[in-house]
C-alpha cells in the first residue's frame, strides 16, 4: 500500500514545522504540503486530492470547521490543538483522531495506525454533504462570543476614552507603576495590573512570559534561547520587538507554542 498523503494545517509556525518533522521521522507518510492559513488550505485542498488532513482548530480568520464546511470533498481528518475542549466537537465531525498539543511521537504514531487501518473503509465516515453540514454548525458555535472575555480595552488619553481591539494588542507590560497595553502602531496606558489582565483575558490567546509581561501568543514571530536558561521572543509587528521570557516561564512558553 502506498503511503498517506497529508496536508498540514496550523497558523503557529513553530508547531506547524515541528509536526512535520514528526511526520517525515515516521517515514510512512508524504507530506503534500502545509500552510498556516486557513484560506490557502481550503483552495489547495479543494483543488488537490490528499489522504489526510492535520488540522488545527483554533485558528484566526476561520477556524478547523469552517475549513472543512468550505471543502468539495471529504477527507481523514487528524485535529490538532492545545485546548482539550474541543474533543468531543472534533469527534462529531468524524475526526479519526485528536492530537492534544504539545504532539507526542506515541500519539502520533497511533493516529497513523488508525489513518492506515480505514484508509480502506470510507464507509466508516461521514458522507461529504453530511460532514459539510455538521462542520458549518460546530464553526458557528465556535465563532459564538463568550460574553465573559472582553473584545476591547479602554485607555484614557487626556480627557478621551480610546478603546483598543484585544486582539490588536500584542502584550501587555508593566513600567514605572504604569501599566501598558502596546500595539504595533502605539502604547496605550490601561487601567489594571498584569495579573488582572491575565485572569480577565482569553487564556487560550495570553499567557505570562514575565512578572511584568503577559503575551498574545498570535503575535509571536519566533523564538532565541537567551542566556541563563531563558528565551527572546521575537514579534512579528514590524519593529521585531524582543521581549525576554523568564526561565521560569519557558516551558509554560514552549508548551504553548509547541516547540
Amino acid at each position: 500500500m502506498s503511503r498517506l498523503r497529508v496536508y498540514l494545517v496550523d497558523d503557529e509556525g513553530l508547531a506547524l514545522k515541528r509536526l512535520e518533522r514528526m511526520l517525515r521521522a515516521t517515514d510512512r507518510v508524504d507530506v503534500s504540503g502545509s500552510t498556516t492559513d486557513p484560506a490557502v488550505a481550503v483552495k489547495f485542498l479543494s483543488e488537490h486530492s490528499v489522504d489526510v488532513v492535520f488540522l488545527d482548530i483554533q485558528m484566526p480568520v476561520f477556524n478547523g470547521f469552517e475549513v472543512l464546511a468550505r471543502l468539495p470533498h471529504e477527507p481523514m481528518v487528524v485535529f490538532t490543538t492545545a485546548f482539550d475542549h474541543y474533543a468531543l466537537q472534533a469527534f462529531d465531525v468524524n475526526a479519526v483522531d485528536y492530537l492534544l498539543k504539545p504532539i507526542e511521537a506515541v500519539h502520533l504514531n497511533r493516529a497513523l495506525a488508525k489513518l492506515e487501518r480505514m484508509r480502506g473503509n470510507p464507509e466508516q465516515r461521514l458522507a461529504g454533504d453530511e460532514l459539510r453540514a455538521v462542520a458549518r454548525q460546530l464553526a458557528e458555535e465556535l465563532r459564538e462570543p463568550d460574553r465573559r472575555l472582553p473584545r476591547r480595552i479602554a485607555s484614557r488619553i487626556g480627557e478621551r476614552v480610546v478603546f483598543v481591539d484585544v486582539g490588536s494588542i500584542t502584550h501587555f507590560y508593566a513600567k514605572d507603576k504604569l501599566t501598558y497595553a502596546a500595539t504595533a502602531s502605539k502604547d496605550y496606558v490601561v487601567d489594571g495590573t498584569i495579573t488582572e489582565f491575565e485572569s480577565r483575558l482569553d487564556p487560550a490567546q495570553f499567557v505570562r512570559i514575565h512578572r511584568s509581561t503577559l503575551l498574545n501568543l498570535a503575535h509571536v514571530d519566533e523564538a532565541a534561547s537567551w542566556f541563563g536558561g531563558g528565551l527572546i521572543v521575537r514579534l512579528k509587528d514590524g519593529k521585531r520587538t524582543e521581549l525576554p521570557v523568564a526561565r521560569d516561564r519557558v516551558r509554560e512558553l514552549k508548551s504553548r507554542l509547541n516547540f
